[in-house]
């Protein structure tokens, strides 16, 4: 990848969204929220809450996602995403996305959706209605990675910050922009209608859940980000250790352990090394190593929970800025969505582009 100079990173538009499934938890923070609120000060960012994507496999119960897109705002700011740095909207509240979506559903093959591995992964683990899955034979569950290729592309956006696991999306999304802009090349042949957009690799560690596995809500071993202090310290206290550790009087092994796995994540280097050597050695046992990391996490957790209480607080106030962020991403996209109609030639309502805010 191109490094970037800092000069060049303020002309990048950047652009991620998550899915509104509720109160957000320490891997959704680590995994992306962290990385968001630098990418916010680096880049044109943009951010949305993505509640067209929860239907693909939520679709038969939409009784909460108001609530759930309420929580995940208020857990966006208070880990301190700030309107005035970046862009943050809701995905339905900008129909230039579904209009983009239409478009190249009609020049996408559908081999390019079935080949996408999430689809196949997901359909065996959550897609076998004999087992109390849900049915996910829809169009809209096998062409949500075309709908995640809209999202990015009404914003032109030059790069979209995932982890590894997410890469094949961004590729999806670079053939898909390949092709639309080979059949409408547009009026100015120079540039293409819809740039290819770069992976933005971030740091993301996996985190482990209170049974050692990866922290997922579907697992029940989550810490939400909104969980007072007495509930962390009491849900660390049940976290699995080094398995070969069973007597306060063995030594332990850190390296294989889930708990120093957050030690490395949350606490000091100070706190580290001694959680480390005190478990080598046998001089601490796993209680009080797991009494240092809730320290580290309630540390981290603290300056959180105190903005999203303001946000709180004030519910208007949360939705104001999903709306000014929506007309802003919707100004925005429809600049695309201009220069998409012209390409291909579509008729289109004559009235004024607006350009500001862009």
């Amino acid at each position: 990848m191109t490094k970037l100079t800092p000069s060049a990173l303020q002309a990048k538009r950047v652009l991620s969204g998550m899915r509104p499934t509720g109160k957000l938890h320490l891997g959704n923070y680590m995994g992306a929220l962290y990385n968001w609120v630098r990418l916010q000060r680096e880049f044109d960012a943009y951010f949305f809450i993505a509640d067209w994507h929860a239907l693909t496999t939520d679709y038969a119960d939409t009784s909460r996602i108001r609530e759930n897109i309420f929580d995940v705002a208020l857990d966006w700011l208070g880990a301190g995403l700030d309107p005035e740095r970046c862009t943050i909207f809701l995905q339905s509240w900008v129909p230039q996305h579904a209009e983009l979506h239409l478009l190249f559903s009609m020049i996408t093959p559908l081999g390019w959706l079935e080949r996408v591995p999430t689809y196949k992964e997901q359909q065996q683990q959550i897609g076998d209605v004999a087992a109390g899955g849900k049915d996910l034979s829809t169009y809209g569950f096998l062409g949500y990675p075309l709908l995640q290729a809209a999202d990015i592309l009404v914003y032109q956006a030059d790069l979209v910050p995932v982890g590894q696991d997410q890469v094949a999306h961004v590729e999806l999304t670079r053939e898909v922009a390949r092709r639309f802009n080979f059949f409408y090349p547009g009026a100015t042949l120079d540039a293409p209608v819809l740039p290819e957009p770069q992976v933005l690799l971030t740091p993301s560690p996996k985190l482990p859940g209170t049974d050692g596995r990866k922290m997922s809500k579907s697992y029940g071993n989550t810490i939400l980000l909104t969980d007072a202090e007495p509930e962390v310290r009491s849900k660390l206290k049940t976290m699995v250790t080094d398995p070969d550790r069973k007597r306060r009087s063995d030594p332990g092994n850190p390296d294989v352990c889930p708990v120093f796995d957050l030690h490395k994540i949350f606490s000091t280097p100070e706190t580290q090394q001694r959680a480390a050597d005190g478990c080598r050695s046998a001089s601490i046992g796993c209680i009080e190593c797991k009494g240092w990391l809730a320290d580290g996490v309630v540390a981290e957790l603290a300056p959180i929970q105190e903005r999203r209480r303001s946000f709180e607080a004030h519910p208007q106030d949360v939705w104001d800025v999903l709306a000014q962020g929506s007309s802003r991403a919707r100004n925005r996209a429809e600049l695309t969505m201009h220069a998409v109609r012209e390409a291909m030639q579509l008729v289109q309502i004559q009235t004024p582009v607006t350009t500001t805010s862009a």
